[in-house]
């Protein structure tokens, strides 16, 4: 059984974040879900998505949100599954708040961090870590690492400014 990618949205506003994740884990081939569970408007209902995630086929959680960003603590609470948090940028304080309560996590609750709006890193990350079992997985982000190398060095060999 292939495990899927949860992505947990704070908010319906960071639904266009989500949705570079879900570009990124399409194109891998990893069926994934999308949810919107508040840490605080909806505790109980995010609590129970995490503590089920495992028996409902998940393998990874991502969790995305801004200002407090407590969402991604709040599912690593509850549940033994790789959670990466995706801070992201708004607020009074531009993401650094969202930043911080998503890095800062307490021992023994980690959380994966990427950047601020790191969505692409976090589907990324979630791809490597399923990929741990999952050799043709291993081959697609390798494929993909390469494909990515290519397309540098083609920018490279076309740059006008080279003498």
């Amino acid at each position: 059984m292939n495990l899927k990618v949860a992505l947990i949205l704070g908010s319906d506003s960071d639904a266009e974040h989500a949705e570079k994740a879900q570009i990124q884990l399409t194109k891998l081939g990893i069926e994934h879900e999308t949810h919107i569970y508040s840490a605080h408007r909806t505790p109980d209902a995010a609590c129970e998505f995490a503590k089920t995630a495992r028996s409902n086929g998940f393998g990874v959680i991502i969790a995305f949100a801004g200002m407090a960003a407590h969402l991604a603590g709040a599912l690593a609470a509850q549940t033994t599954l790789p959670v990466i948090g995706v801070p992201l940028k708004g607020g009074a304080l531009d993401g650094l708040d969202a930043l911080l309560s998503t890095v800062q996590m307490p021992s023994g609750v980690p959380v994966a961090t990427v950047a601020l709006n790191g969505s692409v890193n976090a589907a990324l990350l979630a791809a490597q870590i399923l990929a741990l079992s999952d050799t043709a997985l291993q081959k697609k982000l390798q494929d993909h690492k390469n494909e990515t190398a290519a397309n540098v060095l083609k920018k490279d060999k076309e740059q006008i400014w080279k003498s």
